[in-house]
C-alpha cells in the first residue's frame, strides 16, 4: 500500500471510527453540568465550586480516558479485538484452567459483560430522552410530548436493526464530526465571553472543591463520573477501526470538543447561574434550541446504535466463549463479519429501554441509573488489566501494583459515589447485570455438568474401533459425520446409530469444534486431520471466539490433507441432548430447571454451524444434572 492511500485508509478509519465510537461520552455535554449543579445534589452553583467542577471533569478526561483507556487498555488487544470479552479471554489465556486464579478471572469477566449489558440499556434511554427534552427549553408546551417523542424514536431504532446499518452508517462518521464540530464552536463562543473559566485547567481547583465540599463533592462526582461514560465503548469497538485510528479520533477530534464544551458550558454558569437547568441548550440562545434538539437527536441515535450494536457483538464472543446458549444470529452485510443481528437481545433490550424510559420519565432520575453501571465496569476492566500486565507483559510485581493500584483508587471513588444512588435507580441496571451474569454462570456450571455425565459412559475411539472391526457392521456408501466433543470418548450418536440401524458409512469422520480464546483462526489453522485406520478420521476444527461457525466451509479446507469430502454424499450425525433435572447434585432445582429450559429453546446445532438441513439426523439422549 501506497504512502498516500494508507494515508486516506487511517483518515476513514478515523472518520468512521468518530462516528461509532465516540457517540456515548461526546453526547454527555447534554446532561452532566445540569446534573451536577441538580438540587438534588445540595451543590451551591458559585464560583469556586464551577471552577471545581470544570477541574474535575477536564482532568477526569485527562486520567480515566486520555491515559488509562486510550493509553493504557487499548495496548491489551486479544490480536487486534478489544472489548471486556477479549480482555477476559485473554486474561483466561493468561492463567492455566487449573490455577486458583482462573474462575474468579473468568467470573470478573461475566460481570463485566453483565454490566455491560446494564449501560446498554441506560445509554439509549437517557442519551435520546436528554437530546428531545431539549424541546422543553424552547417551549414548556412540549413537555407532554418529551417521553412520546423519545419512545418513537427508540422503538423505530430498534425496528429497523434486522436491516443493518450499512446503507446509512456510512453518514455515522460525518454526521457526529458535525457534532463535535458545534460542540467546540459553542464552547469557543461562550469561553470568550467569561474567559476565567480556563482557570479550570488548574488542578489545583479540582483539588480544593473536593477539600471544602467533601460529602457535598463526593454527591458530584457520581454526576461528573456521566462526563467518562463510554469509555469502555473505545475500547470494545478497537478491533473495527484500530488502536491508531481510535486514538487519533480521540487526540485530534473528540477529546479536544469535549474540553471546549464543558469549559463553554462553565463560562456560560460564571456569567448566567439560571441557565443551570439545562445549560446545554442554552449555550448560544434561544434561536438556536430547535437545531441543537435536531442535531442532538441524530447524535444521541447514532450513540445508540453503537450500544445495540455492542450488545449483539457481546453475546456473540459470550456464546462462542461457552458463556451463553446458541442463539439466532443474523448477518446484515454482505461484507463485513462483524455486521450482525440477534433478534432475541434486541427486542429484550428494547423492552427493557422502554420500562427505563417511562418509569424514570425524565433523564435526571435516569442519570442515578447510569453511572453505577459504567463506573462497575471500569473497576472491572482494572482489575483484568492487572492479570495482564503481570502475566502476559510480565512487568515487575511493583510496577503492576502502582499502575493499577492508581486506577483502581479512581475506579473505587467513582463507583463508591455512584453506588449511593442505588436507591434511586442505580439498581435498574445492577438488576439487568445481576440477570445476565447468573444467566452465564447457570450455563456454564450446567454445560460442566452434562459434560461430567458423558464422560462417565466414554469409551476410548481407538480402543472401540480396535474391537469394532474384530466383527465389523455391514458398511454402506457415503461419509458419516459425528459431532465429538472434546476428551477420548465416542459419540453417543454413533452408537445409538449402530444399536438401531446395525451399518457404519463407508467413511467416519469424528468431528470436534474447538472454542479457542483468540478473536480469529486463520484458515491453515483452522483444520487438524488425524488417520484413525478403517477410513475412520478425527478433525478438529478450530474457531476464534469471532469467528463465523461453518463446518461446510471448514471441512472443504481438508482437501490439503488429502481428506475430500462431498456434501452430497455426507450426513451429519448430530446427539440432541435432553436435559433432565435432578435433586441433588451439581446446582440448586431451579438453576437446573432455568439451564434445561435454556438449553431446549437454544438455537439448533446444526443451523448454527451452518449445515444444510437436509443432511442432518438428529439423535436424541437424556442427560441428567
Amino acid at each position: 500500500m501506497t504512502s498516500t492511500a494508507k494515508k486516506n485508509s487511517i483518515a476513514t478509519l478515523t472518520l468512521a471510527a468518530i462516528g461509532v465510537v465516540y457517540g456515548d461520552i461526546g453526547t454527555s455535554p447534554l446532561y452532566t453540568m445540569k446534573e451536577v449543579f441538580s438540587p438534588a445534589h445540595g451543590l451551591v452553583l458559585n464560583p469556586a465550586n464551577l471552577l471545581g467542577v470544570v477541574s474535575l471533569i477536564l482532568w477526569g478526561l485527562i486520567i480515566v480516558i486520555s491515559f488509562k483507556y486510550v493509553t493504557l487498555v487499548l495496548r491489551a488487544d486479544n490480536r487486534g479485538e478489544g472489548g471486556i470479552m477479549a480482555l477476559t479471554a485473554l486474561a483466561l489465556s493468561a492463567v492455566s484452567s487449573r490455577s486458583r486464579l482462573h474462575y474468579p478471572v473468568m467470573v470478573l469477566g461475566m460481570i463485566g459483560a453483565g454490566l455491560f449489558f446494564g449501560d446498554g440499556v441506560i445509554t439509549p434511554a437517557i442519551s435520546v430522552l436528554s437530546a428531545i427534552e431539549g424541546l422543553e427549553v424552547a417551549t414548556p408546551a412540549f413537555k407532554p410530548y418529551v417521553i412520546p417523542l423519545t419512545l418513537v424514536v427508540l422503538i423505530a431504532l430498534y425496528a429497523v436493526q434486522s436491516r443493518g446499518t450499512g446503507g446509512i452508517g456510512k453518514w455515522f462518521g460525518p454526521i457526529v464530526l458535525v457534532w463535535f464540530m458545534a460542540l467546540a464552536v459553542m464552547g469557543v463562543l461562550n469561553i470568550v465571553q467569561n474567559p476565567a473559566i480556563l482557570a479550570a485547567f488548574n488542578p489545583a481547583h479540582a483539588a480544593t472543591f473536593l477539600v471544602h465540599n467533601r460529602w457535598f463533592a463526593f454527591l458530584a462526582l457520581g454526576a461528573i463520573v456521566l462526563s467518562m461514560t463510554g469509555a469502555e465503548a473505545l475500547y470494545a469497538d478497537m478491533g473495527h477501526f484500530g488502536r491508531k485510528s481510535v486514538r487519533l479520533a480521540w487526540f485530534a477530534v473528540v477529546f479536544p470538543a469535549l474540553c471546549l464544551n464543558y469549559l463553554g458550558q462553565g463560562a456560560l454558569l460564571l456569567s448566567n447561574p439560571e441557565a443551570a437547568s439545562n445549560p446545554f441548550f442554552q449555550q448560544l440562545g434561544p434561536w438556536s434550541v430547535i437545531p441543537l434538539v435536531a442535531l442532538s437527536t441524530m447524535a444521541t441515535v447514532i450513540a445508540s446504535q453503537a450500544t445495540i450494536s455492542g450488545a449483539f457483538s457481546v453475546t456473540q464472543q459470550a456464546i462462542a466463549l461457552g458463556f451463553l446458549p446458541r442463539m439466532s444470529i443474523s448477518h446484515t452485510s454482505e461484507s463485513e463479519m462483524g455486521q450482525i443481528y440477534i433478534p432475541l437481545v434486541n427486542w429484550l433490550q428494547l423492552a427493557a429501554v422502554v420500562l427505563a424510559v417511562v418509569g424514570f420519565g425524565s433523564s435526571s432520575h435516569l442519570a442515578s441509573a447510569y453511572g453505577i453501571a459504567a463506573t462497575a465496569t471500569m473497576l472491572t476492566t482494572t482489575l483484568l488489566m492487572f492479570i495482564v500486565i503481570r502475566h502476559i507483559w510480565h512487568y515487575p510485581l511493583l510496577v503492576c501494583v502502582v499502575t493499577t493500584g492508581f486506577f483502581l483508587t479512581i475506579d473505587i471513588a467513582l463507583f463508591s459515589s455512584t453506588s449511593l444512588k442505588i436507591l434511586h435507580g442505580g439498581w435498574f441496571p445492577l438488576v439487568i447485570s445481576a440477570a445476565m451474569v447468573t444467566t452465564m454462570l447457570t450455563w456454564r456450571k450446567g454445560r460442566e455438568l452434562v459434560f461430567e455425565n458423558i464422560k462417565k459412559h466414554f469409551i476410548p475411539v481407538k480402543d472401540f474401533l480396535i474391537s469394532l472391526f474384530v466383527a465389523p457392521p455391514h458398511r454402506v456408501e457415503g461419509t458419516a459425520i459425528y459431532f465429538r466433543p472434546e476428551g477420548d470418548g465416542v459419540p453417543h450418536a454413533l452408537l445409538h446409530n449402530l444399536l438401531h440401524n446395525k451399518v457404519l458409512h463407508e467413511r467416519v469422520i469424528f468431528l470436534t469444534v474447538i472454542s479457542t480464546d483468540v478473536p480469529h483462526i486463520p484458515d491453515d489453522k483452522r483444520i487438524e486431520v488425524e488417520s484413525l485406520g478403517h477410513a475412520c478420521y478425527q478433525v478438529n476444527v478450530r474457531y476464534g471466539f469471532k469467528d463465523e461457525r461453518d463446518i461446510p466451509v471448514a471441512l472443504r479446507l481438508c482437501e490439503k490433507s488429502g481428506l475430500e469430502v462431498d456434501p452430497m454424499q455426507t450426513s451429519f450425525f448430530i446427539a440432541r441432548h435432553n436435559v433432565l433435572a435432578t435433586t441433588g447434585g451439581g446446582m440448586a432445582q431451579w438453576r437446573e430447571g432455568f439451564y434445561s429450559a435454556m438449553a431446549r429453546n437454544a438455537r439448533d446445532a446444526a443451523d448454527y454451524f451452518r449445515i444444510p438441513p437436509n443432511r442432518v439426523i438428529e439423535l436424541g439422549t437424556q442427560v441428567e444434572i
